[in-house]
């Protein structure tokens, strides 16, 4: 992976991709990058100013960019599944799970779940659910979802994912728990694709320490002015662009030979560089545990993925 940057990425004329969260930030290079390589790409976001202006700023800056918006509120299971019944397309080779929200002050989703556990994890595992009969009969489909290094800061629990009640609400372990989830889960998916024999490949990414909008949104919520001009500062002093953030989401959606349940990151520390294959907690391999949040996303969601038994 040595080296890997957008030059590297293969063409992508006649492949459909969502990815969520496309509006700033990662999601945003991620799309951009992937319909500057031809790709038709849907900007899965909640906002439709935002969503809408970020499609226009792409084909603004890729001439012939097929880009368009689609609202999705991952944080509203009712949205998740308007979204796909509204999805027009008769492909899907590329979803990108990219969309999240961090270390923020107590609150819960429309469905009643803890806000990051809700949206950074149930919201894509009904979103992937509800799309997969589209994903799986596309060949050389892949499903990304973007998790992060602070998965290291907690395990997820499967028999309370909706936890975090306000009076003992911890919100970066709630973000830790909720990036857990996201890597137990592709590590499931990946399982349960290979006993189907299914050539969809589930894989997971990482930006390392990448400058965007996340970091500050927390602070900003909750009105603490030092705190966000301090996530400010670390950003310029420590983060790396959000270009160089997205290369390990682009390599794991595009790149020739990625393997399941791979997990990429930046090769310098997991903190930055180009894409490398990260390290990750032992107990995110951990099939018991995978299968265990597997059957309780399944039954707070109501999405039962068609055709992907266990």
């Amino acid at each position: 992976m040595g080296g890997w940057g957008v030059k590297d990425i293969p063409g992508q004329r006649g492949r459909v991709a969502v990815v969520t969260g496309a509006n700033g930030g990662l999601g945003f290079v991620t799309a951009r990058e992937l319909a500057r390589a031809g790709a038709r790409v849907v900007l899965a976001c909640r906002s439709e100013a935002r969503g809408g202006a970020a499609a226009e700023r792409i084909a603004a800056e890729v001439p012939g960019a097929e880009v368009e918006f689609g609202r999705l509120d991952l944080g509203d299971l009712a949205s998740v599944r308007e979204f796909a019944r509204s999805f027009s397309y008769d492909r899907l080779d590329l979803l990108v799970n990219n969309a999240g929200v961090m270390a923020l002050p107590y609150g819960r989703t429309a469905d009643g779940f803890e806000t990051q556990s809700g949206v950074n994890h149930l919201g894509h595992f009904a979103l992937t659910g509800l799309l997969f009969p589209l994903v799986a009969k596309t060949p050389g489909a892949r499903i990304v979802t973007v998790s992060s290094m602070m998965h290291v800061l907690a395990d997820v629990d499967p028999d309370d994912l909706a936890r975090g009640e306000k009076g003992t609400y911890r919100k970066w372990v709630a973000y830790g728990r909720s990036k857990s989830a996201n890597l137990l889960f592709t590590h499931e998916l990946a399982r349960r694709l290979a006993v189907t024999g299914s050539d969809v490949v589930a894989a997971a990414a990482h930006p390392g320490y990448a400058s965007t909008d996340l970091q500050t949104a927390g602070p900003r919520l909750e009105g603490r002015k030092g705190a966000e001009r301090l996530m400010e500062i670390g950003n310029r002093v420590l983060g790396q662009s959000a270009e160089a953030g997205a290369l390990p989401t682009l390599y794991a959606a595009t790149a020739p030979g990625v393997q399941p349940d791979t997990f990429v990151g930046p090769s310098f520390a997991m903190w930055r560089g180009s894409p490398a294959t990260s390290w990750r907690a032992g107990r995110t391999r951990d099939d018991t545990r995978a299968e265990l949040l597997w059957t309780a996303s399944e039954r707070l969601t109501g999405v039962v993925y068609e055709g992907l038994k266990g």
